[in-house]
C-alpha cells in the first residue's frame, strides 16, 4: 500500500482559531514503481493536502485549506487524481490524513465564485510520468553532448547546468546535481530565436507543451483563488502570468546521483523560489523545508501495527490543537530569544506522494502582497533511509510573472493595504524604492548561483521568511 500523506487542513499558528475539520479517509493509490519506500521512521513536513477535484467543484473548505497553506508555510500537496463529488458529500468516519474540508459538519460548502479554469489532473499526471522517462534519456547522454547546451555564458539560465557547476553557499561549495531548463516561450513557439536543444528532445516538444499548458492551468486556478482571498479585482494575478506573454516560465529536469554514505550533504542549497508558483513532481525523498518557528514536524507513528507504507504520517488532531493554543497564548519573544530560536532551525523532509504534485510559492507573490503570502526556505539533501542509493529525478514547472512585470506591492486590495500599514518600511518600501522587473530578478538570482557568481546576488526573500516566522495574521 502506498504511503499516506502528511497533511492537515488546519494551521498550527497563532491567530488561527478555526476548528480542525473532520478527517477524510485516505483512498488507495499506486506506489512509485521500482523505488524503495520512503522510510516510516523519519519526521516529515506537515503539508496540507488539497484536492484539485474539490477546488474545481468550488469547495470553500478546500479553498480555505489552500489559502492557509499559502500564508502559513507556502507549501502544500495537491491531489491531481479524479474524485467523484456530490453536492451533499460527507466525510467518512475514520482516516489517517487530514485535508481541507467544508467545516465541522463535513458538508461541502460551495463557493459563489464561478470556477473559470479547466485543469485536467489525470493528463498532467500522465504527462509527468512520461517526462520522467524522457529526462532519464536526456541525462544519459554523454557529458560533452549535454554541455553543448550550457547557455550561461550567453547570459541565459535556460539549457544545461552540469554536476558541480552551481554553488550552494557563500563559501562556493559545489552543488551535487545537474539540471536542464526548458523555456516555455521556446516550446510554445514564442521565442524570437529558437533555443538550441538536443535532437532526442525534438520529438517530445508536443509532450512538453502539454505539460506546460496543464501546469500553467493549475497555477492559474491557484492564482484566481488567491485573487479572491486577497480582495484583488478578479483576474489581477492571472493577468500578470499569461501563458502567451514573454516570461521566464520553464520546465526543469533534475538528476541527483546517490551520494557517498560517508560524505552525504546538501545537494541543492537553501533558497526561496524566484518566481510565483512552483509545481513539483518527484518520487524519491530529498526535498527539505525549513519549518517556521512554532511549527513541528509530523512525527512517526509509535504504533507497532503501522505498516511501512503508512507509519509516521498521521498528524494527531489533538496535538495540532494544543500546538495552536500554545502558540496563540505565547508571549512575543525578545530579539535575543528570537535569535536563539533561529539558531535552532528545524528542517523536515517532504514525503513524495503518488498522484500528487508539491506546490510552493515564490518571492514574486511575497513582494506583490507585502508578505501576506509566504515563500518558504527549502533545500535538497541526500534521500533518507533505503532511498539513499537511488538516483533522484525531479520534474518542475516554474511559473513566473511576465518579463516586464515590476515586482512591487499590488494596489486594489484593502487586505494588502492593511498589511503594508502593519509592516511599514519592512516590506512596503518597494513603492518608494526602485523596483525590479521579474526578468531582472530571475536572471540575477539564477546566474549568481552558478560557479563564479556573486553569492550575495543570489538571495531573495530568505531574510523575510526567517524574520516573519509564523503567526502572521491572515
Amino acid at each position: 500500500m502506498a504511503p499516506a500523506p502528511d497533511s492537515s487542513s488546519a494551521s498550527p499558528f497563532p491567530g488561527d482559531s478555526s476548528p480542525l475539520p473532520p478527517p477524510l479517509a485516505a483512498k488507495p493509490f499506486s506506489s512509485f514503481p521500482g523505488i524503495p519506500p520512503f522510510p516510516a521512521d523519519v519526521p516529515t513536513c506537515p503539508l496540507v493536502r488539497v484536492s484539485l477535484a474539490r477546488l474545481l467543484h468550488g469547495d470553500v473548505g478546500e479553498e480555505d485549506a489552500l489559502w492557509r497553506a499559502c500564508c502559513d508555510l507556502g507549501f502544500f500537496y495537491i491531489d491531481l487524481r479524479p474524485e467523484e463529488i456530490g453536492d451533499d458529500d460527507e466525510d467518512e468516519d475514520e482516516a489517517e490524513v487530514f485535508v481541507g474540508r467544508g467545516g465541522a459538519s463535513g458538508a461541502v460548502r460551495r463557493s459563489s465564485r464561478q470556477v473559470e479554469v479547466h485543469v485536467d489532473g489525470e493528463q498532467l499526471l500522465e504527462d509527468a510520468d512520461t517526462l520522467f522517462d524522457v529526462q532519464e534519456g536526456f541525462f544519459d547522454l554523454p557529458v560533452e553532448e549535454k554541455e553543448k547546451y550550457d547557455l550561461s555564458s550567453q547570459g541565459s539560465y535556460f539549457g544545461y547546468k552540469g554536476y558541480g557547476a552551481g554553488i550552494i553557499d557563500k563559501d562556493g561549495t559545489k552543488d551535487r546535481n545537474e539540471f536542464y531548463n526548458i523555456s516555455k516561450d521556446d516550446i510554445l513557439g514564442r521565442s524570437a530565436t529558437p533555443l538550441p536543444a538536443p535532437s532526442m528532445l525534438r520529438p517530445h516538444r508536443p509532450l512538453l507543451s502539454s505539460f506546460m499548458r496543464g501546469s500553467h492551468s493549475l497555477v492559474n486556478l491557484i492564482l484566481r483563488i488567491l485573487d479572491a482571498r486577497l480582495g484583488l479585482p478578479s483576474g489581477t494575478l492571472p493577468a500578470l502570468h499569461r501563458l502567451t506573454a514573454p516570461s521566464c516560465d520553464q520546465v526543469r529536469f533534475v538528476r541527483a546521483p546517490p551520494q557517498p554514505r560517508d560524505d552525504a550533504r546538501v545537494a541543492l542549497g537553501e533558497h526561496t523560489d524566484f518566481g510565483s508558483v512552483t509545481v513539483l513532481f518527484n518520487r524519491v525523498g530529498g526535498l527539505q523545508v525549513l519549518l517556521p518557528p512554532g511549527m513541528e514536524p509530523a512525527q512517526p507513528s509509535s504504533s507497532s501495527s503501522s505498516s511501512s507504507a503508512t507509519a509516521g504520517v498521521m498528524v494527531d488532531r489533538e496535538d495540532l490543537q494544543d500546538q495552536r493554543r500554545d502558540s496563540a497564548n505565547a508571549v512575543p519573544p525578545t530579539a535575543a530569544a528570537a535569535g536563539k530560536a533561529a539558531a535552532k532551525e528545524t528542517w523536515a523532509y517532504v514525503r513524495p506522494l503518488p498522484g500528487h504534485a508539491i506546490v510552493n510559492l515564490g518571492d514574486a507573490l511575497v513582494k506583490m502582497t507585502s508578505g501576506i503570502l509566504r515563500s518558504n526556505i527549502h533545500r535538497v539533501a541526500a534521500p533518507p533511509g533505503e532511498q539513499a542509493p537511488c538516483t533522484r529525478y525531479s520534474l518542475v514547472y516554474f511559473a513566473r510573472p511576465e518579463d516586464d512585470v515590476v515586482l512591487r506591492v499590488l494596489e486594489g486590495s484593502e487586505r494588502i493595504e492593511e498589511k503594508v500599514r502593519e509592516t511599514g518600511q519592512v516590506l512596503g518600501r518597494e513603492r518608494e524604492e526602485r523596483a525590479v522587473s521579474a526578468k531582472e530578478w530571475i536572471l540575477r538570482r539564477a546566474l549568481a548561483r552558478r560557479s563564479g557568481g556573486k553569492w550575495e546576488d543570489s538571495t531573495g526573500t530568505e531574510d523575510i521568511s526567517r524574520r516573519r516566522g509564523n503567526g502572521v495574521s491572515v
